[in-house]
């Protein structure tokens, strides 16, 4: 399985706006790809200041067991969105994780959160 992954972050300029994560698989191969989930959390979003983590995507939540998978083609994506509700002022590491079966793909990005 060759998956490529891009991790992008967004936040607007207000106080108190969320982090929203935008984590994007690309299926780099040349054969088709079937990426399965057990359950409906298809990301794993967990974010670090310095080598310590702050806040991960599933604390704390329940996810529906749900058996799904998404079928991608050679140079074809899937995009998977996690939200950061109450971020703190500070510079992070953001790392996206698939949370697949049988597939590994990870993604980072450096932001921060003004005051």
């Amino acid at each position: 399985m060759t998956l490529e992954g891009a991790l992008e972050t967004r936040r607007t300029e207000d106080d108190g706006a969320p982090v929203e994560f935008v984590f994007t698989i690309t299926n780099t191969g040349s054969e088709p790809l079937e990426v399965q989930f057990a359950d409906a959390a298809s990301a794993e979003f967990i974010v670090y200041d310095g080598g310590q983590e702050v806040w991960r995507f599933t604390e704390g939540q329940a996810f529906m067991q749900l058996l799904s998978s998404d079928r991608l083609e050679p140079g074809e994506s899937a995009t998977y969105d996690g939200e950061w509700p109450d971020p703190q002022p500070g510079a992070y590491t953001a790392v996206a994780q698939l949370r697949a079966q049988e597939a590994t793909c990870e993604a980072r990005a450096e932001f921060s959160v003004e005051h």
